[in-house]
């Protein structure tokens, strides 16, 4: 299975600024600091977050980011997606005709492992940042 740390750390960070939005823009440096991620790769996945409408910015002495829209519209799908992430279990795409060793014919155990892949991806569908913010 592949969910590199860009993925994860979107996750991260999205739930930390979801539960510590209600004060108004949280910055980026607060989030760094809490979730222990560099703010140079935050700025990097918040300009992808905030290109897929998932958050807003606002500048000045007490800017920051907040949610676009409400914790419980945000599945956390719509948030690896927006980061250029997906969570892939096959190593050949599922429309060839070719298989994952690059061979005439799909391995044995393909349909085992797009199985897992429909199930993670149907999870992160269900799972809303609002269910990540509920302590």
């Amino acid at each position: 299975m592949k969910l590199t740390n860009k993925g994860r750390y979107a996750v991260m960070a999205m739930a930390d600024l979801a539960s510590n939005s209600s004060e108004g823009p949280v910055s980026l440096n607060e989030i760094s600091i809490r979730q222990n991620i560099s703010l140079g790769y935050l700025e990097q996945i918040f300009s992808k977050l905030k290109n897929n409408k998932l958050v807003k910015s606002s500048r000045g002495a007490s800017g920051g980011y907040i949610l676009e829209k409400p914790a419980s519209e945000i599945k956390l799908s719509n948030i690896i997606f927006a980061v250029d992430e997906e969570v892939k279990t096959l190593n050949c795409k599922k429309q060839s005709k070719r298989g994952c060793n690059n061979r005439a014919t799909k391995c044995i155990t393909h349909n085992l492992w797009d199985q897992l892949d429909q199930h993670i991806n149907g999870f992160f569908e269900k799972v809303k940042l609002q269910d990540l913010t509920k302590q």
